[in-house]
């Protein structure tokens, strides 16, 4: 198993590619760049199994069409935020790159709950950490130890939460109640900037003191 990252879309949010040594992977937030991103996908021979979205803002979604035109994979997005994709109201592309509308013409194929999920050869732990926006999640992969926390937890930081739907205290209490839970060498696998630690961030995020 490996993971890598892959900045993406209008703003480089990082898309990130899990795989296994079949060659099976899984993709998170493929923020933009689809022709890109199905480049590095053909020359590494991988087979796409299914995108999974922390949360559906526009710079997280701007590829899943161009994924699923040469891959017919499952969408998984919070149900919470199942009508964002078609919506640049709801993603937010309206307000930030007005003219340049992002939307999918996908429909979200699984609106999974929180807890065990499986794909493929793929076993995760899904939690449920709203506060970015109303359907954020995390996707926890134990073998690896790490974990894809989108726009909730960052190196230093944790998301904004002044967009429709968001809550600071929400994401104070998501993060302290299920990422600050894992374990401490715990690889966080952000949405931007680079990839930290749950210890690292115990010990020194200044949005986190006295957690």
């Amino acid at each position: 198993m490996k993971w890598q990252r892959i900045p993406l879309g209008p703003l480089q949010t990082n898309a990130y590619i899990l795989t296994n040594s079949n060659k099976k992977c899984l993709i998170f937030d493929p923020g933009g760049d689809g022709q890109r991103l199905n480049t590095i996908l053909r020359q590494q021979g991988l087979i796409p199994v299914a995108v999974l979205l922390t949360h559906a803002h526009f710079d997280h979604i701007g590829a899943i069409d161009d994924v699923k035109a040469n891959w017919d994979v499952p969408v998984y997005i919070h149900e919470k935020e199942k009508n964002w994709l078609k919506d640049p109201a709801l993603n937010g592309s309206a307000y930030f790159i007005p003219g340049q509308e992002i939307l999918s013409k996908a429909e979200p194929t699984i609106l999974p709950k929180e807890g065990s999920i499986e794909i493929s050869d793929f076993h995760l732990e899904l939690y449920y950490t709203p506060g970015h926006s109303p359907g954020s999640v995390s996707y926890y992969y134990q073998e690896l130890g790490v974990v894809f926390s989108g726009d909730a937890l960052f190196q230093g930081s944790i998301g904004r939460t002044d967009l429709p739907g968001g809550s600071h205290e929400q994401l104070l209490s998501s993060i302290h109640k299920k990422l600050l839970t894992l374990p401490e060498e715990t690889i966080v696998l952000s949405g931007h900037g680079p990839e930290t630690t749950i210890e690292a961030e115990m010990d020194s995020n200044p949005f986190l003191n006295g957690f």
